[in-house]
């Protein structure tokens, strides 16, 4: 009501940059004292299906959140088209501190290089806040297959060309660009197999699919159990999770690296003064031993960076699955 009143007299281009100026956003003509917030819960927008690693991650985050600001963060799944419609609506949600973004390498990497006519720009609706987790990716494998290495798969798939079943998550999921690009790499024919999201490790650990590269979240409670070996990470050094498990470059594939992260991310326009609060917070939580051992438990490694870094790294990692996308033949969508 006052800002429309205000635009009867003052041009809007004048108003915006005048409102601009004084760190106001989105219709509101004060924002909340740093000190004060938050006052009252907080959103934590997570773009992918309830129980998938990056939501597993998002939940212990809300919860050392909410023990650290006494205001309860909530977990708001909103998956689906490879994470842009979460994506989407945080881009639109209004910059006063209470809507976050669970980032990742879904939403702001793959994604806007397959879905044409995107509503937000990957990284400009966005103000990057910290990298929280990587998530080394982990070739592993059914037990009862004859390979246990690297080098033993590859070796297998020379002799006995389309013979071994690649399971992945689906077409343009990580896991899926993981196996293109290892396949493409090592110069072996396999055959691979789409599943349903987490199915695909499923179909491994019961001998439908023979092996398959994932995320290590969504592979660490099937490896703890027994129900499928790790034969190698993706990381470009070994997994502290997983200290005697090779690299794939170790193992015989030169130059591999395919690997996911976890961050969190504002709508751009939120004041400096609301982001610096939220920065301090973040890097707090994630330094914390309690939260890292709660994220390896996850399969995550725990990590914070500054907003340009992780900028940075989206931006390393955009050129990086490039390569992978153009391997496995995906259209825009």
């Amino acid at each position: 009501m006052v800002r429309s009143a205000i635009s009867r007299i003052i041009p809007a281009s004048i108003l915006g940059a005048a409102l601009a100026m004084l760190g106001l956003a989105q219709g509101t003509l004060a924002s909340e004292p740093a000190a004060d917030y938050p006052s009252k819960p907080v959103r934590l927008i997570v773009a992918q299906g309830t129980g998938s690693s990056v939501d597993n991650m998002g939940r212990v985050l809300a919860a050392r959140l909410t023990e650290e600001w006494g205001k309860q963060v909530i977990v708001d799944n909103r998956g689906g088209a490879g994470g842009t419609i979460g994506a989407e609506i945080a881009s639109r949600a209004a910059p006063d501190g209470y809507t976050l973004l669970m980032s990742s390498t879904a939403m702001q990497v793959i994604s806007p290089q397959i879905y044409k006519d995107l509503t937000y720009h990957p990284t400009k609706d966005f103000r990057q806040v910290s990298l929280i987790a990587s998530t080394q990716n982990v070739m592993v494998a059914n037990t009862g297959q004859p390979y246990k290495s690297v080098k033993e798969l590859l070796a297998y798939a020379k002799a006995n060309p389309g013979k071994i079943n690649m399971a992945n998550a689906g077409s343009g999921f990580q896991s899926h660009l993981a196996a293109v690009l290892f396949t493409s790499m090592a110069n072996i024919n396999v055959l691979h197999v789409p599943y349903k999201g987490g199915t695909s490790i499923t179909m491994v650990a019961a001998g439908e699919s023979h092996v398959t590269i994932v995320p290590l979240p969504s592979a660490i409670a099937h490896l703890r159990a027994g129900r499928v070996i790790a034969i190698a990470t993706g990381g470009e050094k070994r997994s502290t999770i997983l200290k005697d498990v090779p690299t794939i470059t170790e193992s015989g594939v030169p130059g591999y690296v395919s690997t996911g992260w976890a961050g969190i991310a504002t709508p751009k326009a939120l004041p400096n003064p609301l982001f610096d609060r939220v920065y301090k917070t973040l890097v707090k939580v994630m330094s914390d031993p309690t939260t890292r051992e709660m994220f390896e438990r996850q399969g995550a490694e725990t990590m914070t960076s500054t907003p340009q870094e992780f900028l940075a790294h989206i931006n390393a990692e955009y050129g990086r699955f490039t390569q992978a996308i153009k391997l496995a033949g995906l259209k825009v969508q």
